[in-house]
């Protein structure tokens, strides 16, 4: 649909509660180069795009971009192929004004040959097929691409979802894929899903990854686990002990069956004071002691010694197994459960408690026969313990020594199993993935061959055209503009028997050899003002144009700048055609996008002061840079009296009062001109909203009796006429170029007179309160 057509049906349906950008050629522009490089930065214009930011901010970076169409998306079935890119900028100015004096030709269709005309209008149509075609291929690709995407965000999702669990267990292993389009592209590069057991995954992360992971020692096994059960002695404890004596003191304790009652008793008061009975106290006989050793022969004795030797040598290894079995390590390995182990470490004591219990009662008693518990099957269910904690210990020592090796190990075994958990889902999504992409591929090629179809017709139209362009028109014009704006710098003159090369001109008639900087992008400036108006190349007129200006009043004096305001002007009205359906203020609508990034807060002002209230395709934007980092905002605001819409906000503050100040203080003519032009156009367009005709008419028409006086000899004095017609000359773009018939030359200018008009001007416009406002005036 015709951007026309589109603001006429939006005007039909009453706008509604939103506020549609007029559709424009490039709708979006990503930037990833220098200071916006990896900062996400990416716009989508209108027709008219006004950037506003300080030097060094990007603005330049913007305008390459789109010249270089890199990172420019444009609107369906069209490409930068379709227009002429003209961009102003620094590479533009070196490369069109080589020694200050060398310009390539400026192209224009004169005269047209019938029979070349007709061959070019029939590759022409041949050229729209191709485009067509160019255009339906790019949009079927588009949409493959769309649902590509589409597939690959239900896929991440799918997997994100089912590996929920995985990956906060395993969290440790997910470094840089912890985001679910990382997450699901890691999948996809694993090539061998595989199931892995997941206790056994959980105590290699536990120690590879654990920031507190360490190192732990292990139990102490017992060597010889029969040592107790196969003591040397043992037997001693199935003998029963008793004395042969047949003294008959012995034969008497042995008809009591006191003889182990007696022993204990010698062995415990054989050494009491004055010789006395240690339960009676009777004076004990003076062989009393003779006569009970005699009770107890020598292999009596040497069975109870050899009894007391294996009492003590098996509390001994007894204590000797115990001990360091008793002693587990003080910082257990978190994975241990020592219970069982601690119950059967018990069971162990109780049997060796219980053992040496007996043997003591059997040295209490040597005569009974005695049968301890064997230790063996006990000390070995403790071994066996004991082996699965140190297996588990050993495996986490083992981590902890090689941690790098055990961590990457482990990381490829999670990837595995959570590979293996979606490998359903990763099968799905290949086999969609395989169809989509063919068919992508299939509409690439289409695209190429078409795209080459246009590009090969282009350079034939070219080859056509090449017979049918001057030159002559766009220099005459150039030194026209340059006349009727009352510059006198210099002019430009094509080089005798040199074409396409031109000479600058001073006015004294000798060539410029040493342009100033702001002359210089001055000359380049209206260089390109007639490459947009005519074409660059010899194919160009018969394309629509995109618009690029950066900053194009650098260096320039107050003269240049307003010149160049007044054709910027120009052109974006040209653009604005595109979108208003109205009585068109300049005649054309081949510029079909218009960029202009500046850092003059004048010049800004002096382009965009109308611009604000046309939201639905003009915007306004701020290139900023923190820490070398480049940023644009969208310059807009919620509609205060309608709060469903947005409006425009200028990011520049007027420096309408910095004009008065200077025009209170320049005393020069010509200066001073410049100044009351820019005066009476920022406040009676910009400020009360006149149409520039419109003024003039009011003044020059309407108030015309008021500016001419009668000289003593009837005749009409026209000179204050003329003045505030001077004055108005170039306060809208429309009228450069266009005089009133009469010409008046700054040179004349009287500097009292030109402020007494300028004065007249206000009064007869009623707006004599605010010049005197503005003058200070009381």
């Amino acid at each position: 649909m015709p951007e026309s057509a589109f603001w006429h049906q939006l005007k039909r349906k009453g706008g509604g509660t939103m506020q549609p950008k007029v559709p424009s050629e490039i709708t979006q522009i990503s930037l990833n180069d220098a200071t916006y490089k990896d900062c996400g930065v990416s716009i989508q214009p209108t027709l008219v795009n006004f950037f506003f930011g300080n030097n060094g901010t990007g603005k330049s970076t913007v305008a390459k971009t789109i010249k270089a169409d890199n990172g420019t998306t444009w609107r369906a079935g069209k490409s930068a192929t379709d227009y002429n890119i003209h961009v102003y900028n620094q590479d533009f100015i070196n490369a069109n004004l080589q020694n200050y004096h060398n310009m390539p030709g400026v192209f224009t269709v004169n005269e047209v040959n019938i029979e070349i005309q007709k061959q070019i209008e029939d590759k022409t149509t041949e050229k729209e097929t191709a485009s067509t075609a160019f255009g339906v291929a790019t949009e079927e690709k588009k949409k493959k691409e769309e649902a590509n995407t589409a597939l690959f965000t239900i896929f991440q999702d799918e997997c994100w979802d089912k590996t929920k669990v995985l990956r906060e267990t395993f969290d440790g292993t997910q470094t840089g894929k912890k985001r679910k389009h990382q997450f699901a592209e890691a999948i996809l590069e694993i090539k061998t899903p595989k199931e892995h057991d997941k206790v056994a995954l959980k105590r290699l992360y536990d120690a590879a990854y654990a920031s507190d992971s360490k190192k732990y020692d292990e139990f102490k096994i017992t060597a010889d686990t029969s040592v107790l059960d196969k003591l040397g002695g043992i037997d001693i404890l199935g003998k029963s002990i008793v004395s042969s004596a047949n003294t008959p003191f012995a034969e008497f304790i042995k008809a009591l069956n006191a003889t182990a009652w007696v022993r204990q008793g010698h062995e415990q008061y054989r050494e009491t004071p004055d010789s006395k009975c240690p339960y009676c106290q009777q004076k004990l006989p003076e062989k009393f002691e003779d006569d009970i050793k005699a009770c107890f022969d020598a292999q009596y004795q040497s069975d109870t010694i050899a009894l007391k030797d294996f009492y003590d040598t098996y509390k001994q290894k007894a204590n000797e197994i115990f001990a360091p079995l008793q002693s587990v390590p003080q910082d257990l390995y978190p994975e241990i459960e020592i219970v069982p182990y601690n119950d059967k470490l018990a069971a162990l004591k109780g049997i060796i408690s219980s053992n040496l219990q007996q043997i003591s009662e059997k040295i209490a008693d040597p005569s009974i026969i005695i049968t301890i518990d064997d230790t063996e099957p006990t000390l070995k269910e403790l071994n066996d313990i004991i082996n699965e904690f140190n297996k588990l210990i050993s495996e986490n020592n083992d981590v902890i020594a090689a941690k790098p090796k055990k961590q990457a190990e482990c990381k490829i075994s999670v990837w595995e199993l959570l590979a293996f958990t979606v490998k359903d889902e990763v099968n799905r999504y290949n086999t969609s993935k395989t169809i989509l992409e063919k068919e992508i591929t299939a509409f690439s090629v289409q695209i190429t061959t078409n795209k080459n179809t246009v590009q090969r017709i282009t350079g034939e139209i070219s080859d056509l055209n090449r017979q049918i362009v001057s030159t002559k028109a766009t220099i005459d014009s150039v030194n026209t503009l340059l006349r009727d704006s009352g510059f006198q710098g210099f002019s430009i003159r094509e080089k005798v028997d040199t074409p396409n090369v031109y000479e600058v001109i001073r006015p004294n008639g000798s060539i410029a050899e040493n342009l100033s900087e702001g002359e210089r992008n001055f000359i380049a400036f209206l260089y390109f003002y007639h490459l947009v108006r005519g074409s660059e190349t010899a194919d160009g007129g018969l394309r629509d144009k995109i618009v690029v200006i950066d900053d194009p009043v650098s260096s320039m004096d107050s003269s240049s700048l307003f010149i160049v305001s007044a054709l910027v002007r120009e052109m974006i009205d040209i653009c604005h055609n595109n979108a208003e359906e109205r009585v068109p203020i300049v005649q054309g609508n081949f510029i079909k996008q218009i960029f202009i990034l500046t850092h003059n807060a004048y010049f800004h002002r002096e382009i965009t002061y109308n611009q604000v209230k046309h939201y639905q395709y003009v915007n306004f934007y701020l290139i900023c840079k923190v820490d070398n980092k480049s940023s644009i905002r969208l310059c807009e605001k919620q509609n205060p009296d309608i709060p469903t819409e947005k409006v425009n906000v200028n990011p520049v503050q007027n420096s309408y009062a910095a004009l008065w100040d200077e025009y209170k203080e320049v005393t020069s003519a010509i200066p001073l001109m410049n100044v009351i032009r820019r005066i009476l156009e920022y406040y009676f367009l910009q400020l009360c909203g006149y149409d520039g005709a419109i003024l003039r008419k009011r003044i020059l028409m309407d108030n015309k009796d008021n500016f001419i006086t009668h000289k003593e000899d009837g005749s009409e004095d026209t000179t204050q006429y003329q003045m505030a017609s001077a004055m108005l000359s170039y306060i809208s773009a429309n009228s450069i170029g266009i005089n009133d018939g009469m010409n008046y030359v700054d040179d004349c200018i009287d500097v009292v007179q030109s402020r007494e008009t300028f004065e007249m001007i206000f009064t007869f416009m009623s707006q004599e309160q605010h010049y005197k406002m503005m003058m200070g005036i009381k």
